[in-house]
């Protein structure tokens, strides 16, 4: 009998973890909310995201629709939000919006580009992911309108081509 009551209380305990583990997850997740704001980097000022990380925009994407799955997705961390995004810091909340991704989760837009991270920009502040050629086009940070910024040649760090291939000479 004693050892019943020990195995019932165990799976109780159990249960109960497991149930408010579970509770506490949806909770984080219901009420994720992706904060948007403006920062200074090396390029100008780009849009950042809550963690003050570099938000980017892939031209591939085409009517506020993001073209970022799979292995891109995971190379390029779309900006996901259940509810509604929040403009902070110089950010146009005029110019948040969302967007359905294919596997159903809204991900945050700015003046109609999706917005993505780049996982190899590992610190507030970091522009790694500029004018990258990958996934099948380029990437570029997002100005506080809306655009893509590019680098000027005259901020480009020693040793890089100033007029890559297609452009210049």
């Amino acid at each position: 009998m004693k050892r019943m009551l020990l195995t019932i209380g165990a799976l109780a305990a159990l249960s109960l973890s497991v149930g408010l583990s579970g509770a506490i997850a949806a909770n984080h997740s219901a009420g994720r909310r992706a904060t948007v704001a403006i920062s200074g980097s090396e390029l100008g000022r780009v849009l950042v995201d809550g963690r003050g990380r570099t938000l980017y925009l892939f031209q591939r994407d085409k009517h506020g629709k993001s073209a970022c799955t799979g292995p891109c997705a995971t190379a390029w961390p779309p900006l996901i939000v259940s509810g509604k995004p929040l403009a902070s810091a110089g950010a146009r909340a005029s110019l948040l919006g969302t967007t359905k991704r294919a596997d159903g989760r809204l991900q945050v837009t700015y003046n109609h580009h999706p917005l993505y991270t780049f996982v190899k920009d590992t610190a507030k502040g970091q522009t790694n992911g500029e004018n990258l050629d990958a996934f099948g086009a380029e990437w570029y940070a997002v100005s506080s309108a809306g655009a893509k910024v590019e680098m000027n040649a005259a901020k480009r760090t020693a040793g890089s081509d100033p007029a890559p291939a297609g452009y210049g000479y």
